[in-house]
């Protein structure tokens, strides 16, 4: 029994900390640059004026309670939830074409998860120092130095997380007044729980978890391998060219030449296991591709670093695919798009895109339907007339109030009874259905088959919609 509860206990693994060591490279200033672009996004859009004219005047706002979302100068109502299942399948869909051509490059430098860990290990690393001195800290007991650093990034940190906890609520509200009454105690209690729960889930993922969100959390790093093959890039070592047939050896006497290492069957690798320091993941790339690694491509930078000082040539580590590393005589990495599975993600990205744009820009700032009522389809009234009644609903998709004409052609503009109803005014974002009846004598039934209804939004009067209709007689004539 005891050695059950032993066999059961070794399945849960207190966390190892990870001290990442900073390092420089083409990889490290590209995760640099997408992390200034994502927070200038992230934290600036919100604060973008737009002006709407009666609208909230912000680039974009989610309107939850209005159920309006302001992006830009459109306006999207619940009734557009195809455009938003729409948008998930392009990113679905460009996340599947992404990972076959490169891997996890998303993971590496896009995830939201990577890019506030970055933030929050480069504050660690400016309060703290470099990684011995990281470490030095951690083990050292509590003294004034441990606890006044460690208390400064924290308290960062935290800063840090209610930031984005408070930027991402204000994009659901306007910004100005959030700011405003949040700080002056007169905000709805949701915005406070929701800012109390993003600030701390935001300190927990970047600054406490961090890898393990990606290791055990995240569902993408389970089911990438079904989008990879042979000829998919990804962050790779050379295990032909680093480990010769005796294996690592570090630069000592005769040992530091690659003539010297190669007359000896060592290979290129000197084991000074940077490529492992710098890793936010803590894995060791020579083991073979993993699955925590997210293709940050630090490791790469780190051993470049080292091949460049030691002159020997780079790309010991470096994006390549399994079928080239393979060969003999590995050539130069390139990407292999010419494979079914990419085409066909490629072919489903561009149709659902082009599908989107149209939409987008074909759309107009109001809709509307005419029905026909049918039951009955059509009365004869005392006077020999025939009657056809319809039913027109007319929604305004604008971000302002508007009213709309209501007219006919092809028939008689006496003939349609709108009701007193010939001008209406639809709200913003809300639907108006107008009841007309159409009364036509035999004579001039007989003459038509189809009308059309006319809308006219009277701030923009060249702007005019058709609506066709049919006038039914048929048995009476």
């Amino acid at each position: 029994m005891q050695a059950g509860i032993e066999e059961q206990s070794a399945l849960y693994q207190k966390r190892i900390p990870i001290f990442q060591r900073s390092i420089r490279g083409s990889f490290r200033r590209f995760k640099w640059a997408v992390l200034a672009l994502a927070y200038g996004v992230f934290f600036g859009l919100v604060w973008l004026p737009w002006p709407r004219g009666t609208a909230p005047s912000q680039a974009l706002l989610l309107d939850i309670a209005a159920r309006k979302f302001y992006i830009f100068s459109f306006v999207f109502y619940p009734q557009d939830l195809i455009l938003l299942s729409v948008l998930l399948f392009i990113a679905a869909a460009l996340l599947f074409f992404v990972t076959s051509l490169v891997g996890r490059a998303f993971c590496g430098y896009f995830c939201f998860q990577t890019v506030w860990t970055d933030f929050f290990v480069w504050v660690e690393h400016l309060i703290q120092g470099e990684r011995p001195a990281r470490i030095r800290l951690y083990k050292q007991p509590w003294d004034s130095e441990k606890i006044l650093k460690l208390g400064a990034t924290h308290l960062i940190w935290l800063l840090a997380a209610f930031w984005t906890g408070f930027t991402f609520t204000a994009y659901f509200t306007y910004a100005p007044q959030l700011w405003l009454d949040f700080f002056t105690g007169q905000a709805h209690p949701t915005a406070y729980l929701t800012v109390g729960i993003l600030s701390a889930s935001t300190y927990v993922a970047a600054g406490l978890a961090r890898e393990q969100i990606c290791t055990y959390m995240c569902p993408y790093a389970r089911f990438q391998s079904v989008m990879y093959d042979q000829e998919t890039l990804a962050v790779a070592y050379d295990e032909k060219r680093g480990e010769g047939k005796l294996g690592r050896a570090s630069l000592r006497g005769g040992m530091r030449t690659l003539e010297e290492r190669h007359a000896q069957q060592h290979g290129d690798c000197i084991d000074c296991s940077l490529c492992v320091q710098v890793c936010p993941a803590g894995i060791d790339i020579r083991n073979g591709l993993q699955y925590p690694c997210i293709s940050c491509g630090l490791c790469i930078d780190a051993c470049n670093s080292i091949m460049t000082s030691a002159g020997f040539p780079r790309g010991l580590i470096r994006y390549d695919s399994e079928a080239n590393l393979k060969k003999a005589q590995p050539a130069k990495p390139k990407l292999h798009w010419k494979r079914l599975k990419v085409l066909g993600y490629g072919a489903a990205l561009l149709a659902m895109a082009g599908f989107l744009m149209v939409n987008i820009t074909s759309r107009s700032d109001f809709d509307h339907t005419v029905n026909q009522v049918r039951s009955p389809l059509y009365v004869l009234l005392s006077d020999g007339s025939i009657r056809n009644r319809y039913q027109v609903r007319i929604s305004n998709r604008a971000s302002h109030d508007e009213t709309f004409r209501i007219g006919v052609r092809g028939i008689p503009e006496t003939a349609a009874d709108f009701g007193n109803f010939h001008e209406v005014l639809v709200k913003s974002g809300k639907s108006l259905m107008v009841q007309v009846s159409v009364k036509l004598t035999p004579e001039q039934a007989a003459k038509v088959s189809q009308f059309e209804f006319t809308l006219t939004p009277r701030s923009r009067p060249s702007e005019q919609h058709l609506g066709r209709a049919r006038f039914y007689a048929k048995d009476v004539l």
